[in-house]
C-alpha cells in the first residue's frame, strides 16, 4: 500500500531561481526544521544521479535519510528518490513561470516500511498538510531573501 501527496505553491521569485535553491538538497535546513544536516555525497555539478545525504529529527531520534536525483531538467522538472529505514518516497516537482514568479507542483509516493505500513491510510492526509507548510516556509525563505542581481 503506498500513499500519494500532490500540491502546488506559487513563490514570487524567477523560475531558475526557484529551481537552483530547491534542486541544491544542502538548502532544505533553511526551511525544513526537522532537517538536521544535509551534505552532498557526489561530486560535480547537481544533475541527474546526484546524491545527497539528510539527516531529520524523526519522532525525538535523528534518522538518515539518502536522497538521489532521478530526474534533472533545468528549470521545469527536478525528480528525486528518498530512501530511509521507515520508508522510500519518489516523486516529483515542476516549475513553471507564473503572474506571481514561479508555480511549484509537488508529486510523492510514500512507500512506508515496518511499523509504519500501519500508518499508510495516515500518511497522506498528514503528509500533504507537512508538505504544505514546508512548501510555505520555502517561499517565506526565498521571498526574503535580495534578488540576485537587482
Amino acid at each position: 500500500m503506498m500513499a500519494s501527496i500532490q500540491g502546488e505553491i506559487v513563490i514570487g521569485r524567477p523560475i531558475s531561481e526557484v529551481f537552483d535553491f530547491v534542486a541544491d538538497e544542502r538548502n532544505e535546513p533553511k526551511y525544513k526544521p526537522r532537517i538536521l544536516s544535509a551534505e552532498k555525497l557526489t561530486e560535480g555539478a547537481i544533475g541527474k544521479g546526484t546524491q545527497f545525504r539528510a539527516t531529520i529529527k524523526s519522532m525525538g531520534q535523528p534518522l538518515d535519510m539518502l536522497l538521489e536525483t532521478t530526474d534533472y531538467e533545468r528549470p521545469t522538472r527536478l525528480a528525486n528518490t528518498t530512501s530511509m529505514s521507515s520508508a522510500e518516497i519518489r516523486g516529483f516537482l515542476t516549475f513553471e513561470p507564473d503572474v506571481g514568479g514561479t508555480r511549484m507542483r509537488w508529486s510523492w509516493d510514500i512507500q512506508p516500511r515496518g511499523a509504519l505500513k500501519f500508518l499508510t491510510p495516515i500518511i497522506g492526509p498528514m503528509g500533504k498538510r507537512q508538505e504544505a507548510a514546508i512548501w510555505a516556509s520555502l517561499k517565506r525563505n526565498l521571498e526574503s531573501m535580495p534578488m540576485v542581481g537587482g
